[in-house]
């Protein structure tokens, strides 16, 4: 019978989660000894080492991910829990975890808005990162829902469109290219084009219709923002393609243009996403059924 504590499970969960002593016990408001005395006893009522040092650096054990994996199962539901017992009280409160890709953060909070209007005794805790990290949040269990273009299989999801997502071709407005009215996909091929990093949706489409019409621009700069590639557009660093709904504000003060390129818009889709054997709180069923009811796919 192992004799374990809720505390031990939630201060490993956190240092597995780090792989850090330290910010563990900073997040958790323990001192770092705390914490590593409530590890050392978790490891003596397992009977296995959870964490092996290499260096000045911790990884987990195959125990460790073992145990990470019952610990955020356990913690999860015992949150949940006590979001049921709420909603039976009538509360009228909840807790709503919300993960969005970063180019979905230029229309969410205006929605997160709206939705906090209505629900005013609910608390929205907003996450903004890329793809890679997004969909990393929803196999953790550490989001309730997320907003990201089409998830990709394999990943236990449920996800549902709510929106569309147009990807455009943006230039400065004194490039050549925005002087014609029509510009064939070929024509691409001698310009340079800045990109988001690796494992971005916007980057996975670009590459895509490339590849499908064997075009080979050449790629400039790699950022990790829409905002970085925004401005290096407007420096004259090269062309970009980003959702429509990302440049509105640079379209209405000139600072960009939308080229006339056939074959765009790329027509793609927002969705909202969870795991699929996730029990969905109130506040995530209410958030995740405006986005449903509020907007429009087209």
């Amino acid at each position: 019978m192992l004799h374990l504590t809720l505390r031990q499970l939630q201060v490993f969960e956190k240092v597995a989660t780090h792989l850090s002593h330290s910010r563990a016990a900073k997040e958790l408001y323990l001192s770092q000894p705390a914490v590593s005395m409530q590890i050392k006893q978790l490891e003596e009522n397992l009977g296995l080492p959870l964490f092996e040092q290499m260096g000045k650096k911790i990884f987990l054990t195959e125990a460790g991910r073992e145990v990470l994996h019952y610990s955020r199962t356990i913690l999860q539901q015992l949150l949940e829990m006590e979001t049921v017992f709420d909603e039976m009280k009538g509360l009228g409160q909840g807790k709503l975890t919300l993960s969005v890709v970063n180019t979905a953060n230029s229309f969410t909070p205006p929605l997160l808005a709206r939705f906090c209007r209505e629900h005013p005794n609910i608390n929205v805790i907003l996450q903004v990162a890329n793809r890679d990290a997004v969909l990393k949040q929803l196999a953790d269990n550490n989001t309730d829902l997320a907003i990201m273009g089409q998830p990709p299989e394999g990943h236990d999801l449920i996800a549902e469109s709510f929106m569309s997502n147009p990807l455009v071709v943006i230039a400065p407005p004194d490039h050549p290219l925005a002087k014609l009215d029509q510009i064939k996909l070929t024509q691409l091929a001698q310009e340079t084009f800045l990109s988001r990093e690796q494992g971005s949706g916007t980057r996975v489409a670009m590459e895509r219709i490339f590849t499908r019409h064997h075009i080979h621009p050449k790629l400039g700069m790699e950022v990790e923002t829409n905002e970085a590639i925004k401005q290096a557009v407007q420096a004259g660093l090269g062309l970009g393609i980003l959702s429509q709904h990302s440049i509105e504000l640079e379209l209405e003060t000139g600072r960009l243009v939308v080229l006339n390129v056939d074959h765009f818009p790329l027509m793609r889709h927002w969705y909202v996403a969870h795991r699929s054997n996730k029990r969905l709180s109130g506040a995530a069923l209410a958030f995740k059924h405006f986005l449903l009811q509020e907007t429009t796919t087209k």
